[in-house]
């Protein structure tokens, strides 16, 4: 094409974008452009870069693309609220900066589909190694890396109630790790996070912000961009808008989708590939039926088991707003407690013997508290996030017209399965033996929430139903495999059926990992920018990692 204006269009500057941004971008032949529809990250954003402010960004239109789902029907018709990062670094950059690989078992069951060999945890693991910078991993640790861009700074649990709670999980019976994103998974330590030196390190931060001025890489901020532009069945381009003027385009060698788990298949379906059907019921011309586009649909689902706290020792003193001015001072040179995000520790169990790897996630906070930063009447008080961790509830992405800005319609199917109610009413009740442990008895003044009087398996989801909240991880609606329902090829990122287009992001999941999904964005990246430069992978790791038992047996 001579009026090529770009190599790569990266469509989405969140956490996949920033990185394959920097790794295609270091070629200097290669011109690079990446389109955000979102604000930037400006390094004054005290919002942004102040960990401890994650509850600020959440649900404001400024930072927030405050997706919801469509009513779920097994949790009262409830509409669930779903944040996604609406600014340079994506939800990098309002998330709550917990940083997990996931299980190593999680990417054997990858490996375990049809043409996903090269997706195991010993292709994987080296890539996890290159983008990292884990300060408080031994040098010669297999498992960790130290040269990357991703700084990750060890939670330092300084509060006694993280030191009674994690002796509690020994008191239960739970074996203790070193290193959840290590050797072993399973047990209960200090959390590694994207924290360095007090600001939040974002994808944009540790990956954008270092590159920014290469003569070869043009970031867009504010830009929407509204479909894929073809020509016959070859990606040629894209339609964007920048505010409300008329729709310009670009056009590139290739275009790289990395708008997430959302907006990704919304992107496809607005240009015409996807559910051939349904997309001539919206209106929209087909370049290619596939199916798969959208479907798929997995995510977290979580609650919080908060308790009162006897002594007073938790975080509860520093939310009132007369300490605001000292606290953000105390920040200012990088100290106090707004230079953590606070999810200092926590751990992954199994939470009964027919499972080959942990299926359930904890997260301490040393206080009571909310996401929207809203905490129960009653003082001192600290909780456990919860929830299971591969659920196999399943749901779908779905465009509702021909409006880019109008949001797709996202149904999780939370509950809808009986693995997933046992699974749920489990976490509940490892989450209690825990917190009711001899270790916690000097702080513990009785469960807040739910409370004594939610004691039944029935009672228990009824409660979860009504209170559950998305843990933010949605993913897998263009999933990476070979099968009638795959979008993505695993070897090259490419979009089936289709030349010049791939996506980059959490939506190419097979299945989703067990932890927060951030790392294995990134992961993913990683590996994806070799894939697309042509370049040799990284040689396979040969580190054995924890079995708790072969899935084959």
């Amino acid at each position: 094409m001579a009026d090529v204006q770009y190599d790569f269009v990266i469509v989405g500057g969140g956490s996949a974008g920033c990185a394959l941004a920097n790794r295609l971008s270091a070629d200097p032949g290669n011109r690079v452009l990446v389109l955000e529809a979102g604000r930037p990250d400006y390094p004054w954003d005290v919002f942004i870069h102040m960990p401890a402010a994650l509850t600020y960004p959440i649900g404001s239109r400024f930072y927030d693309w405050k997706y919801e789902s469509e009513p779920e029907p097994h949790m009262g018709g409830r509409r669930v609220y779903h944040a996604r990062g609406k600014v340079l670094g994506g939800s990098s950059s309002i998330n709550g900066m917990i940083f997990q690989r996931g299980n190593p078992m999680d990417y054997e069951r990858w490996a375990a589909d049809p043409g996903m060999e090269s997706w195991d945890y010993a292709h994987c693991l080296p890539y996890f190694r290159r983008m990292e910078n884990c300060l408080a991993a031994d040098p010669d640790d297999e498992f960790r890396g130290h040269e990357g861009p991703l700084v990750l700074e060890r939670g330092p649990g300084t509060n006694p109630l993280f030191e009674a709670f994690l002796k509690a999980t020994e008191e239960a019976g739970h074996t203790p790790t070193d290193d959840v994103n290590g050797y072993r998974q399973e047990g209960f330590a200090r959390f590694d996070r994207n924290v360095h030196r007090g600001r939040r390190l974002s994808a944009s931060r540790a990956y954008l912000k270092p590159v920014r001025r290469r003569p070869n890489l043009t970031v867009k901020t504010r830009t929407l961009v509204t479909r894929v532009l073809f020509e016959g069945k070859r990606a040629v381009g894209v339609e964007y808008r920048r505010g409300r003027g008329r729709p310009r385009q670009v056009r590139a060698r290739e275009v790289i989708l990395c708008g997430g788990a959302i907006n990704s298949p919304q992107l496809l379906q607005l240009s015409g590939v996807g559910n051939a059907e349904e997309l001539r019921a919206l209106g929209i011309d087909v370049v290619h039926d596939l199916p798969g586009v959208g479907e798929n649909l997995q995510d977290h689902l979580e609650v919080y088991i908060q308790y009162a706290c006897k002594q007073p020792v938790s975080m509860q003193p520093y939310l009132a707003k007369w300490r605001a001015p000292f606290i953000g001072l105390q920040w200012l040179f990088r100290t106090g407690p707004a230079a953590t995000n606070h999810f200092e520790a926590g751990g992954f169990v199994r939470g009964n013997e027919d499972v080959a790897y942990p299926n359930l996630m904890f997260h301490f906070l040393p206080i009571a508290v909310r996401y929207d930063g809203s905490v129960p009447a009653g003082g001192h008080g600290y909780q456990v996030h919860v929830g299971p961790m591969y659920s196999d509830a399943i749901g779908s992405v779905k465009i509702k017209s021909k409006d880019p800005a109008e949001h797709p319609a996202l149904r999780f199917n939370y509950l809808s399965t009986e693995q997933d109610r046992r699974e749920w009413v489990e976490a509940v009740r490892v989450a209690r033996e825990l917190l009711n442990q001899p270790a916690m008895a000097p702080y513990n003044a009785g469960e807040v929430s739910p409370g004594p009087s939610v004691d039944t398996d029935e009672e228990i989801l009824a409660w979860v139903a009504k209170d559950g909240e998305t843990a933010l991880h949605p993913s897998c609606t263009c999933k990476m495999g070979t099968d009638d329902m795959a979008v993505v090829d695993p070897s090259s990122m490419r979009v089936y059926g289709v030349e010049a287009l791939r996506v980059v992001d959490a939506s190419v999941m097979p299945y989703i990992t067990n932890g927060n999904i951030y790392a294995p964005v990134m992961m993913i990246a990683e590996k994806a920018a070799d894939l697309i430069l042509g370049k040799e992978p990284l040689p396979h790791s040969a580190a054995a990692y924890h079995r708790h038992r072969d899935p084959r047996m």
